[in-house]
């Protein structure tokens, strides 16, 4: 594939073969993943490789029961790293400036550049992947896993390995709904039903294919997508509990300074 219909041709791999990502091949995408762009190029994420079985399965639970913890091969975790820079500049007598927010919005933002280049790599060379949401979600047990010390905070990860399955590509909203030329264009109720027009179709058969998810769908009485997304999915409790756990592994790891 050219590079523009490898980015189009993206799925979310949850089921993998049991074969290893050859160490080679895993440095060759990793090598890819680092030229991303970074603020200042001080390149203050680390990326954690995880192939150990018996960690992926003490990561199983923090990252909510996903079965493709342990059947990929890997897991790959992209933390925001003030640590080592702040080392340097230790050594280097220079003013540490990096124990606050902001310093976390640049390196997590580094941190998912970086990760985004290693899953285009990786698929480029026939690998595949799924971002967890529960990287971020569950921040501070999943830090302690992987021994993380002050300066450093997991922000995205993925599963890696050979895929198991071939799905369908998922739906995009339209382009027209997304990009705003010269400044913001704020949205009519027909516009937002127009960019929902489709998403509300498919998602919607989607989830309903799924009979365990439709099983929840149908016990908690929702009746349309924008529900299934608020009601089942991502209710207002569980929203602020992972809020604070996030606030709260922020300040323990030093960036709330």
């Amino acid at each position: 594939m050219d590079t523009l219909e490898l980015i189009r041709h993206h799925r979310s791999i949850r089921r993998y073969r049991p074969d290893p990502i050859p160490d080679d091949l895993l440095t060759e995408v990793l090598d890819a993943g680092v030229r991303a762009s970074s603020s200042g190029n001080m390149q203050t994420y680390s990326i954690i490789v995880t192939r150990d079985r018996a960690l992926r399965e003490q990561l199983y639970e923090p990252h909510m029961e996903q079965e493709m913890v342990l059947d990929a091969p890997a897991l790959l975790t992209f933390c925001a790293d003030f640590r080592r820079m702040r080392h340097w500049l230790r050594l280097s007598a220079a003013p540490d400036n990096f124990d606050n927010f902001m310093s976390f919005m640049i390196a997590a933002i580094d941190a998912t550049l970086v990760s985004q280049n290693v899953a285009l790599a990786a698929e480029a060379r026939g690998l595949g992947l799924c971002y967890m949401g529960s990287t971020l979600a569950h921040c501070d047990q999943i830090g302690r896993i992987l021994q993380l010390p002050p300066g450093v905070f997991p922000v995205v990860g993925y599963s890696l390995g050979w895929p198991d399955e071939d799905p369908a590509p998922r739906d995009r909203l339209p382009l027209s709904g997304l990009v705003h030329h010269e400044t913001y264009h704020d949205y009519s109720d027909d516009d937002i039903r127009a960019i929902y027009h489709q998403r509300e179709t498919r998602g919607w058969q989607r989830y309903m294919s799924y009979p365990e998810l439709r099983l929840m769908i149908e016990a908690s009485g929702v009746q349309n997508l924008a529900q299934v997304y608020t009601v089942v999915k991502y209710t207002r409790a569980s929203h602020e509990e992972f809020s604070a756990t996030v606030l709260g592994y922020l300040r323990e790891q030093g960036f709330l300074n």
